[in-house]
């Protein structure tokens, strides 16, 4: 005899603040990781080189975390999920690097702690743009429209056609013109 056991409820998805959290934790976290991989890379490579690779390397990394444990979502990113969080985090270097750009236009020669901050500044503004856009649209649970129930349509049977034992008893409505 099988026990019927109740079915694992599914986890909850986590809340705004608890998701921006762990965005938070898990960027924070493979970014410190990149920072130290990046010089004991470029030993054995150019710096850009090691650079772009440890990027690469990083943004897989945190879109398979962001999936699987900052959004819930649980299943692995896919693709198109790597491309778009690809895609926002490009978007974000480009507004750190707008940012960086536009003082050095404004101020010939900042100071370091005026860097520090715009870029700091920036950063943070793109993190949480980026975080609202894996949120709301990468990791985004997307729900199925919903639409009028389809009605079936009635059975071509001998019943329905009138050829059997009972007659139908259904009637198309047909507009009148009066």
């Amino acid at each position: 005899m099988e026990s019927q056991l109740p079915p694992k409820p599914m986890p909850s998805k986590p809340g705004a603040l608890s998701s921006f959290v762990r965005f938070v934790v898990c960027g924070g976290g493979v970014g410190l990781l990149a920072g130290a991989a990046v010089p004991l890379l470029a030993t054995a490579m150019p710096w850009a080189l090691a650079n772009a690779l440890i990027t690469v390397a990083s943004t897989l990394l945190c879109t398979e975390l962001h999936a699987l444990f900052t959004f819930g979502t649980g299943r692995r990113a896919g693709l198109r999920r790597h491309l778009q969080s690809a895609g926002s985090a490009i978007a974000a270097y480009l507004v750190t690097t707008a940012a960086m750009l536009i003082l050095h236009a404004v101020q010939q020669s900042p100071s370091l702690l005026c860097e520090q901050a715009v870029y700091l500044t920036a950063s943070g503004l793109a993190g949480i743009g980026r975080f609202l856009v894996l949120r709301l649209f990468v990791f985004a649970e997307r729900k199925k429209e919903a639409t009028a129930p389809v009605q079936p349509r009635a059975a071509l049977s001998a019943d329905a056609l009138g050829t059997g034992p009972q007659r139908a008893t259904y009637a198309p409505m047909v507009p009148s013109v009066a």
